[in-house]
């Protein structure tokens, strides 16, 4: 990437929601439906995308509020889940110039591959609807480990199932943890900033080693 002594980039890892594929129409659609059983007005697209990598506890509380006592805020939490989980894939798609990107590391014979906090039953059928899960060299989600990201041991589950060493991945992700994770692991980190971030968030702190406004401009990186 930037330095000439790093060894050349073999995989390259993507955070997914916000990331990789864009989802934030579909969670949202879910969360509006479930505002409207619960009796309450949904929320605008715009103040739900930035809290849509955070989870569906994050969009619970949003819609709900942080005083929800635990049975409520899981009852509410299970609810949001089954709905998103019968609309998964009605509009949610790989970011513009994705698609290119990953033909292009392809064609490199740089493998690629999913490391997300999202659980495996919603990761695994929403990549096989994009026609992903067979080109994927690995799949990683939130129970496919002990730990979740922030800590690297995803990180390193997917070195083990590509045969790359950490510092022969690249790690692209649009939340903190995501480059925590990865700079935790040892591996290269490049900020997704055309993904879900909050305006105020301040990315250069994450000290990422690079950050793009769209993937387009990771392929400039990855493939020189």
């Amino acid at each position: 990437m930037t330095d000439k002594t790093e060894p050349p980039v073999r995989t390259v890892l993507f955070d997914l929601d916000g990331t990789l594929i864009d989802t934030a129409p579909d969670m949202a659609a879910a969360l509006d439906i479930l505002c409207r059983e619960e009796g309450i007005e949904p929320l605008p697209f715009a103040r739900v995308r930035p809290v849509v990598s955070n989870g569906s506890i994050a969009l619970v509380k949003l819609a709900f509020g942080d005083e929800l006592d635990d049975a409520t805020l899981e009852r509410l939490k299970q609810r949001y889940l089954e709905i998103y989980q019968q609309h998964l894939a009605v509009h949610s798609k790989l970011f513009e110039e994705m698609d290119t990107l990953l033909k292009a590391l392809e064609e490199q014979n740089i493998q690629w591959g999913v490391v997300t906090n999202k659980p495996g039953w919603l990761t695994e059928p929403l990549l096989a609807a994009l026609k992903l899960d067979e080109r994927a060299a690995c799949i990683v989600s939130s129970d496919s480990t002990k730990n979740r990201k922030p800590h690297p041991e995803p990180m390193y589950y997917a070195c083990r199932l590509t045969g790359s060493e950490p510092a022969q991945c690249v790690y692209v992700g649009d939340a903190r943890r995501d480059i925590e994770a990865g700079q935790n692991a040892g591996m290269r980190t490049i900020v997704a900033a055309y993904g879900y971030i909050p305006e105020d968030e301040k990315t250069a702190s994450w000290q990422a080693d690079h950050s793009v406004n769209s993937p387009g401009e990771l392929l400039h990186l990855i493939i020189p």
